[in-house]
């Protein structure tokens, strides 16, 4: 299948790469390297991405932190991660553009679906920061929001592994792999693809989800050229 317009969803614990903490440069320029490939065919690409290698929630780092507070500090850790990706997609010759649900100009640009349409007819790369601009809300549900409002065909979402399994297969070895699903399957199965929220976003507009490992250097080319990866998720 053609796919024009993608929504790619990163963790933002993956830019990690192998430090604890904090934006691996190595892995910055892999994935930015990864993104001018894949805008280089024609592709119009959105990008959402978390900000867990920045912050990881109020949990464990002090009393008194309440959950918007801790959420909105979330958020701004997502726009840290875009910036530098920004930097690194500029630097491959890739023009991107990053948009935050919260205003915060002239750091970011603020949301509109019209600026960003205008801009993924531009052959820019968008990367969406900030989440949905609501505390109480993931990253997943942001990429599920924004997906829908650019007209995506597909939701992918990068993570470090291949693809859905019926179990953690860093932790059990002998984990199976799901290489097509329904969405009332993994629900049945109850398979954690994502936060429920999301998870019906999707359903609800048959926006298709594909999980495959971004660290696997060429899978995103290699799903835009056809090839099947990962483990798809739809109607």
């Amino acid at each position: 299948m053609k796919y024009n317009r993608i929504l790619l969803k990163l963790s933002g614990e993956a830019l990690m790469g192998e430090k604890n903490h904090g934006i691996d440069s190595s892995r910055l320029s892999d994935y930015a390297e990864e993104i001018h490939k894949a805008a280089e065919t024609g592709v119009k690409l959105g990008i959402v991405i978390g900000g867990g290698n920045i912050f990881r929630g109020v949990a464990g780092v002090s009393e008194g932190f309440d959950r918007v507070k801790g959420d909105y500090m979330g958020m701004l850790a997502t726009v840290i991660n875009g910036l530098a990706l920004q930097t690194a997609v500029n630097n491959t010759g890739t023009r991107a553009r990053v948009f935050s649900a919260i205003k915060m100009e002239p750091v970011t640009e603020y949301y509109s679906k019209d600026k960003v349409m205008q801009a993924l007819d531009n052959h820019e790369v968008v990367i969406f920061t900030a989440g949905t601009g609501n505390p109480f809300f993931t990253t997943d549900t942001a990429s599920s929001l924004r997906a829908v409002e650019m007209e995506a065909d597909v939701m992918l979402k990068g993570t470090r592994v291949d693809g859905v399994y019926d179990a953690d297969p860093e932790k059990n070895p002998g984990a199976v792999m799901f290489h097509e699903l329904t969405f009332d399957e993994a629900l049945q199965k109850k398979l954690n693809v994502m936060d429920m929220t999301a998870f019906a976003m999707c359903r609800d507009n048959k926006l298709p989800v594909v999980v495959f490992n971004m660290n696997r250097k060429g899978n995103l080319l290699r799903f835009i050229s056809g090839e099947k990866i990962g483990t798809l998720v739809k109607i």
